[in-house]
Formats: C-alpha cells, sequence, structure tokens
C-alpha cells in the first residue's frame, strides 16, 4: 500500500523511521565537528587503533572498511549512508584518532589548470 503522494506504507507503527534513523547515527548532529571534511578526503584506519569495540556498529564498519583507503563518498556509497551522516561519523572517529584523514592538496577554487581539464575531459565524452 502507499500513502497520499506516492510513498510506501510503513508497516505496523513504523511511521517515519527512516527520516529519523540519520539523526540517531549523528546524535542529533546535521554538521560534522570538522565542517571542512571534503566528501573526496582520503580516509584509512589509523594504524594504531587495532581494536575498536567500544564503537557504535556504524563507527565499527568505518573503521573496518577503511583498512583500505578510500574517500567519504566511497565510504557513504558502501555502507549506505546519506553524504552528511557519513561526514558526521568520519570526523568523529577523525576526532577520537581511529582514522586518518588525508586532504586534497590543491582547493580546486584557486588551481585554474585543475577545472580547465575538467571541462575539457566532460566536452571530450559529449
Amino acid at each position: 500500500m502507499s500513502r497520499p503522494g506516492g510513498q510506501p506504507e510503513q508497516p505496523d507503527g513504523m511511521g517515519d523511521v527512516s527520516w529519523l534513523r540519520p539523526y540517531l547515527l549523528t546524535s542529533g548532529r546535521a554538521q560534522p565537528i570538522d565542517s571542512s571534511l571534503e566528501i573526496e578526503a582520503q580516509v584509512s584506519t589509523a594504524a594504531h587503533h587495532a581494536t575498536h569495540q567500544n564503537l557504535s556498529f556504524e563507527h565499527k564498519d568505518i573503521v573496518e572498511l577503511c583498512r583500505t583507503t578510500m574517500s567519504v563518498a566511497e565510504i557513504a556509497a558502501m555502507l549506505d549512508l546519506h553524504i552528511g551522516v557519513t561526514r558526521v561519523l568520519v570526523a568523529d572517529l577523525a576526532a577520537l584518532g581511529y582514522v586518518e584523514v588525508r586532504r586534497p592538496d590543491a582547493a580546486p577554487e584557486q588551481d585554474l589548470s585543475i577545472l580547465e581539464r575538467v571541462i575539457r575531459g566532460l566536452e571530450a565524452i559529449r
């Protein structure tokens, strides 16, 4: 069955759980501790944090997943999490020292050659 507006009806009393869950994962926060955390930043598990038993499931999943370095966007996709939630969780883990974050070297708005190469690449695939 579906509700008005085409949204599927939730089973027995589930209501809008899907809207509530992301806020539960981040303790109600919508912004990460480090608001400058880019979605392309590379995240890897810190070598000195082999044990992480006291972390929540989502934090554990990120620490395990980042044994292989990947971007914040990739983490979100792999764990099927909203990108904003992923940024909050990754920033928390970085602040606690469980993961290391490597930032992009060049700021795209300051390096015109990168923008020009991107534009040429996009035009080439048309």
